[in-house]
């Protein structure tokens, strides 16, 4: 599935995800996991972050800047509304380029969508845009390969390459595991915390 076709599916139900979304806690406590993880409340980069909401009142509260990237127009236009104060763009994370660092990078049940291809490229980028002391969190399926299901009364792509290369892809990046977890088990979703770590030498005792 290409991004337009993606962000056209999203574009269908975006007010009906806002309405679910908006005051609900599905993953909150995860993002606050991470963002206790982060040396610095500064940049924060949200992967597939519809129309905002809870997420972003969290990070904001903590006294984050945010950007957020979406493939739905619907959704970037409602976020846009929502969250004046913070930064919004409709653009594909697969052929998004930013020389910006942030000191949080989140991509909760959105590049999982990704093609089967994409998965470690664009994991490797994500890694790459870390601040020194910047985590990253995101969530996969448990299971390697690719599949369709039926949400929302459309058919939507899932992609994953599973726990272990994902592991072995955030170590190559020079990245450090600091959580792994199937929080919805016996259900397949997995959510990986990591971190850029600061380099100290003896003088900094």
């Amino acid at each position: 599935m290409n991004p337009f076709e993606l962000g056209e599916k999203y574009d269908k139900i975006a007010l009906w995800w806002h309405s679910r979304h908006e005051h609900s806690q599905y993953g909150v406590s995860q993002l606050e996991r991470a963002a206790d993880c982060t040396s610095n409340a500064g940049k924060a980069l949200d992967i597939g972050c519809g129309a905002g909401g809870r997420f972003i009142r969290l990070l904001e509260k903590r006294g984050f800047s945010i950007t957020g990237i979406d493939v739905s127009k619907e959704m970037i236009g409602l976020a846009s509304t929502i969250h004046p104060q913070h930064r919004f763009i409709q653009q594909d994370i697969c052929s998004w380029e930013t020389e910006e660092e942030f000191d949080l990078i989140y991509a909760w049940d959105s590049i999982f969508h990704l093609p089967l291809e994409m998965q470690e490229p664009v994991v490797t980028k994500l890694s790459g845009r870390l601040a020194k002391g910047g985590v990253l969190m995101y969530t996969f399926g448990n299971a390697e390969g690719e599949h369709t299901d039926q949400w929302h009364g459309d058919t939507f792509y899932y992609s994953s390459i599973g726990i272990n290369r994902n592991m072995q892809l955030l170590i190559n990046n020079g990245l450090t595991l600091l959580h792994l977890e199937l929080d919805q088990y016996p259900e397949k979703h997995v959510y990986t915390i990591a971190t850029r770590p600061r380099i100290f030498s003896w003088m900094d005792h």
